[in-house]
């Protein structure tokens, strides 16, 4: 009889999920960003996401995030101006084709589903700690994690322009499957 509950409880742990590893999904996932840019707000996008997350709320020391996306990607619906933020004196996306972040920490934030996120950022060759609010919210066995932060794009060496803000807004949904 112990032999038998032992079994259905690791095949009942094994479908709620012993793993908590999931796998980022570039469809339904979104990487949007603001900036003032000549007075008026402007806004652009990045595509190929790539991250592995581990993440289980009962267990968030051991909780991790990984991400990239490819910075050749952005898109600000000009292709003059997205032209130009792909050369040197911007993302320089021939030298450093990605753009990163490593989770250093996770802590709860007293309410249900959602945390503040700690971390490293790497644009070009500058690496600066982050840390952000973000939601974490469960759709059968994948999530949505949802945030928002701001940085400065100088602490980055990104652009050089007087016209265009130091300050900028990233908002994130990202679509994680379980693996």
């Amino acid at each position: 009889m112990r032999t038998l509950f032992l079994a259905v409880l690791l095949q009942c742990g094994g479908m709620t999920g012993f793993s908590q590893d999931f796998k980022a999904a570039d469809e339904g996932s979104t990487i949007v960003f603001k900036i003032r840019n000549f007075g008026f707000n402007t806004q652009g996008s990045f595509k190929g996401l790539e991250a592995r997350i581990h993440f289980d709320p009962a267990n968030l020391p051991a909780a991790s995030f990984g991400a990239s996306v490819d910075a050749a990607t952005i898109n600000t619906d000009n292709n003059m101006r997205d032209g130009h933020l792909k050369k040197e004196d911007y993302f320089n996306v021939q030298n450093y084709p990605r753009i990163r972040f490593v989770s250093t920490g996770i802590t709860a934030s007293g309410r249900k589903g959602e945390y503040t996120l700690t971390g490293k950022l790497t644009i070009k060759d500058k690496t600066k700690e982050i840390a952000f609010p973000f939601t974490a919210s469960p759709m059968g066995n994948d999530y949505i994690f949802s945030g928002e932060f701001r940085i400065n794009r100088k602490d980055f060496g990104v652009g050089g322009s007087s016209t265009i803000s130091n300050s900028l807004s990233v908002t994130l949904t990202v679509f994680a499957r379980k693996i």
